[in-house]
């Protein structure tokens, strides 16, 4: 069963998917709380694995990692020994920074993060090597309209 959340514990997540570096007398302040009920609360989302961690978010030019590429995947095999092969090896490579298992005519998606065309081609070879697939294409980003770490949870 999931962590019922009541409006306090939504604001104190929405200011932490803001600023995980916040002060915990700040967002007691925001919140309307003391600051040990606070602190309490954030510890109870974590306890909880609502809160799974606190990461830094790092510009990808500023580090010359500008090149997005979106990498689908097709295969003729759905056992559970290729997925495990498969997953494994393209979860290893550190370009790959999210990875999805889909329904529909892609069986899975891969978003890679590279610095330009050669550096993608020579993860493209090594991805290639952990399992046989049917068919590989690549979509490269031209421009990132939207980027948000932020999960919706006015919805929740």
């Amino acid at each position: 069963m999931a962590l019922q959340l009541d409006q306090i514990d939504r604001r104190i997540l929405t200011i932490l998917q803001q600023d995980s570096t916040i002060p915990i007398a700040e967002m007691a302040a925001r919140v309307g709380l003391s600051q040990t009920p606070c602190w309490k609360r954030v510890k109870r989302l974590q306890d909880s694995g609502v809160i799974t961690s606190r990461v830094a978010l790092l510009d990808p030019h500023a580090l010359d990692l500008g090149l997005t590429v979106f990498v689908s995947v097709k295969t003729g095999r759905h056992d559970e020994d290729w997925l495990k092969t498969f997953a494994s090896g393209a979860s290893a490579l550190p370009e790959v920074v999210e990875f999805f298992r889909l329904s529909g005519e892609t069986d899975y998606l891969l978003k890679i993060v590279v610095r330009d065309i050669a550096a993608y081609d020579r993860f493209y070879k090594r991805l290639i090597a952990t399992a046989p697939m049917t068919d590989v294409s690549s979509s490269f980003a031209m421009e990132q309209i939207k980027y948000t770490t932020a999960l919706p949870l006015h919805a929740v």
